[in-house]
């Protein structure tokens, strides 16, 4: 192995795996483009009307998608006619965030590998 960052590959059976791993990912990845941030959450409220069956009880049920977006964090409320449609979006896109993080953090694992065999050669098989 060089020393040249484009030929960073390292060797053995933590390496394998994590090629192996990293390639089943890659196989997979899409970037699902009607994924959406974020999570639902179900909140109630009332309404404020003394009449209405929520001034002594839960209230009314509502539904809130929470996502970041240019470093603030933003809460949109969600149709109730929408829920079906939305969670799987929700859902997509949690899939996705969590693949990207898995490929970047091997990819930190396969850096670190070839670094330590290139600080202590393997010994040559006899």
């Amino acid at each position: 192995m060089s020393d040249a960052p484009g030929s960073l590959s390292p060797r053995g059976a933590e390496a394998s795996r994590l090629r192996r791993r990293l390639r089943l990912l890659l196989a997979r990845f899409r970037v699902p483009e009607d994924a959406l941030p974020g999570s639902l959450a179900l909140s109630h409220r009332r309404c404020g009307k003394p009449s209405c069956h929520c001034a002594d009880g839960e209230g009314h049920p509502f539904w809130t998608l929470t996502f970041m977006a240019g470093g603030k964090k933003r809460v949109e409320t969600i149709p109730a006619e929408w829920l079906d449609a939305v969670r799987p979006l929700v859902e997509a896109g949690r899939h996705f965030k969590e693949a990207t993080a898995e490929l970047l953090r091997i990819n930190a694992e396969l850096l670190v590998l070839a670094r330590n065999q290139r600080r202590r050669p393997v010994p040559p098989p006899q």
